[in-house]
């Protein structure tokens, strides 16, 4: 059933721009502001000048300042009550599974089988659910993003400075990352350094893929074995940068895909691993390590390992 739809049509509004907006292009603003408006619509109005910041005109790429004042002329508005569904599972992680949280921002132990934002065929995603949850939060966004079938730590800012202090601590090499992955198959390796440098393609069903190819981007991962299991291997994985897939892509190149992995796995074991009940791709973000972006205290995040990925653990242990 469809969300009733009500339209409301408002007057001029003159809205001072605070911290947690300070940096944002005019555009997201008011995307966000006016919530049911086309995006065309939004731009429209820009370009003929009806909104303006501080009496005059600018472009949508305009980013504000704190104490600026932006007017927005009277428009007409679809408000959509419950504009997002939020299944009952997730919606139990984004209310009971908050490993950190403070005033600026909060580390959320994300369930696999959620994109962390909506999209084209998307019907809930974790950055909207929780905004849907937390109404009178002035500001949330996401921080650095996880696969949808990935578990585990996902930062979200809570103000514009501590995501802009956040990024930065990405693009360099600030924040620690450490994920957990069962592998297909019994590695034979203790540790490895891959630098396989990677490229992002689109396949004919226009499906997004990344491969290793020598006119990549530079990437590198750190594996560690932890636990050699029957036919299996648990291993510890610290990428060095950030790139699209760049975990899985990386177990895929050394043989020994991350088992459930849809996209790079191995058809077959996926299938073996199904008919036992293990339906996830089993990758998940165990910890995160960075030093907070106000107070400069070092935090160490860990999220709990995830039933089904212990079951698989224990059930093919080789002790």
């Amino acid at each position: 059933m469809k969300p009733v739809q009500q339209e409301t049509h408002s007057g001029v509004q003159f809205i001072e721009v605070f911290e947690e907006n300070c940096d944002q292009r005019l555009d997201n603003f008011l995307i966000a502001k006016l919530k049911g408006v086309p995006k065309s619509r939004i731009y429209r109005i820009v370009r003929k000048g009806e909104v303006r910041v501080n009496k005059g005109r600018v472009d949508v790429k305009y980013r504000l300042k704190e104490g600026d004042v932006v007017r927005i002329p009277p428009i007409r508005v679809a408000e959509t009550e419950n504009d997002a569904f939020v299944p009952q599972s997730l919606r139990h992680s984004l209310e009971h599974d908050i490993l950190y949280e403070d005033d600026v921002l909060l580390v959320l132990n994300k369930p696999s089988g959620f994109a962390v934002h909506g999209g084209s065929g998307l019907d809930s995603a974790v950055i909207e659910g929780l905004r849907q949850l937390r109404p009178a939060a002035p500001f949330l966004e996401l921080v650095h993003r996880l696969d949808r079938d990935t578990s585990g730590c996902l930062l979200i800012a809570k103000k514009r400075s501590a995501l802009r202090k956040l990024h930065e601590l990405f693009r360099g090499d600030d924040i620690q990352k450490t994920y957990l992955a069962v592998l297909a198959g019994r590695w034979a390796r203790k540790k490895l350094v891959v630098t396989a440098p990677l490229q992002k393609n689109v396949n004919k069903g226009g499906e997004r893929m990344v491969e290793v190819s020598r006119s990549g981007k530079e990437a590198e991962t750190f594996f560690r074995r932890i636990k050699l299991l029957p036919n299996a291997t648990l291993v510890e994985a610290s990428p060095k940068t950030g790139r699209t897939h760049q975990i899985r892509v990386h177990a895929a190149w050394l043989g020994h895909p991350i088992i459930g992995d849809e996209r790079y796995g191995d058809f077959e074991v996926n299938k073996a691993f199904k008919k036992m009940g293990f339906k996830r791709m089993f990758l998940h973000a165990y910890r995160l390590e960075f030093v907070h972006p106000v107070t400069g205290q070092r935090l160490q995040i860990t999220a709990p390992v995830p039933k089904l990925m212990e079951a698989l653990i224990n059930n093919n242990d080789d002790d």
